[in-house]
Formats: structure tokens, sequence, C-alpha cells
């Protein structure tokens, strides 16, 4: 029997390959919502007078390249498709730079970078909670996250719906025999990826970095849970005097 995880890593490989040299050209768009999340890393980057930056699954290094000119900052990315590493170095990231590896065993000490982070990476990754716990694991000061909150897409029929299974314990195993028993999704534009909203991660944050920020990264109602389609997470240990 096919191992379903095994099969999904090996259709998004296969589809990063095929995709690469038009990567730029049909994922990364200037006022996109991983363009307004990178935005709030810089300002947050700035505030908090952070030194170092992780960026987990880089692609063609869009992040590593909006913070390069910052001065005193040492980046770092990992990015597991060779395809897309050589689109970053032919673009002039450096081998050190941007390394091969895998979110679910970053190869870094613990407590090494000052904030690490990941766009767009999570709804590909079938074990995000291991994925996110790695991150917090290598962060020393924060945990930066741009992704998609499911429960915030669709229809205000489609949305309620998902809420409603989600409540009571049911979506996961609906969405599993939605995807006719695979577990993930394909399309053309995104490639293999899963349901998957930002909100089933931030207890994992919250166990080493308590102090949360929101921010919705596309329109949206107040109620970023039922309304935001997709979210940017900033979560770290505020220092507290007094």
């Amino acid at each position: 029997m096919t191992d379903p995880v095994a099969a999904a890593k090996q259709a998004l490989a296969e589809y990063y390959a095929a995709a690469a040299a038009d990567y730029d050209a049909l994922h990364i768009d200037p006022r996109d919502e991983h363009a307004k999340a990178l935005g709030w890393l810089a300002a947050m980057i700035g505030q908090y007078a952070f030194t170092s930056v992780l960026d987990v699954g880089s692609g063609t290094g869009r992040a590593l390249f909006y913070l390069k000119d910052r001065p005193g900052l040492e980046l770092k990315g990992v990015e597991p498709s060779q395809a897309l590493r050589e689109i970053a170095y032919a673009k002039g990231l450096a081998e050190t730079q941007l390394v091969a590896g895998d979110a679910l065993a970053l190869e870094f000490v613990d407590n090494s970078i000052d904030v690490v982070c990941a766009f767009g990476i999570l709804h590909h990754i079938e074990d995000h909670r291991r994925a996110v716990a790695e991150m917090c694991r290598v962060a020393r000061r924060a945990v930066f996250i741009s992704d998609a909150n499911n429960f915030g897409q669709g229809s205000f029929k489609s949305r309620a719906m998902k809420q409603i299974l989600n409540a009571l314990g049911l979506w996961r195993i609906c969405d599993y025999i939605r995807t006719g028993f695979r577990g993930y999704h394909f399309s053309e534009g995104d490639g293999v990826y899963y349901s998957y909203s930002i909100h089933d991660d931030v207890l994992s944050l919250r166990s080493k970095f308590p102090d949360v920020y929101y921010m919705s990264t596309r329109p949206s109602g107040p109620d970023l849970y039922r309304a935001a389609q997709t979210l940017a997470v900033f979560a770290t240990r505020e220092d507290k005097h007094g």
C-alpha cells in the first residue's frame, strides 16, 4: 500500500521541479498576503533588535532578498527543493546562505536564531505541528508565520460548516474523506496542500512564546478565526518589568 505522506512529498517535489522556472511569476506578487506579512516582520526585526533570521521553506529566496539590505542582520534559509534553490542561487544568494534541509528536522542547535519564520509552507506539510515545534526549538526570541486559515475561506455557508465540524472534532475525518482518503489536495497553482489553519498551531507556539500577535493579511472581518482567509502570527516572550 502506498504511503500517502510519502506520495504527497514526492508529488510536491515533482511539482516544484517542474514549476521552478516560473515559480516567481506564479507565486510572488508584491501586493499579496506574504508581502504584507514581510513588511510586518521587517518592522518587528527593527523594534525587537533581532540580529539573526532563519527562513524555513525559502523557495527562491523571497524573504531573504526582502531583508538582505538590513544592516547587522544575519540571514539563513532552508529549502528542500534543489530546483528552487538553484533559482535562488542564480538570483544572487550564496549556497552557504540558503541550504538544503527539512522543516521537520532543522539542522540548527536549540535557541540559536533570534527569529525563525515561515511564509506559506505549513499548509504543504502533513505534520505541521512537528514543523512548528522545530521552529520553536531553534528560535531564541520569536517565531513568525504567514499562512492560511482554512476556517476563514470559502462562502459564509462553507465557513460555517467547517467551523461547526471543527468544534465537534469532526473536521479532520471529513476532510480525509473529502480527499478520497489521501488526506491532501492538489492544484495546478499550489501543488500538494493540506487543509490548514494557522490557529491549529497557536498552542504549540505559546508553549515557548506565550505572547502572540495576529494580523489578517487579506481584507477580513474582525473575527480572525471565522473570517480571515490568511493570517500572520508573531509569537514572542515579552520582557515584563514591574
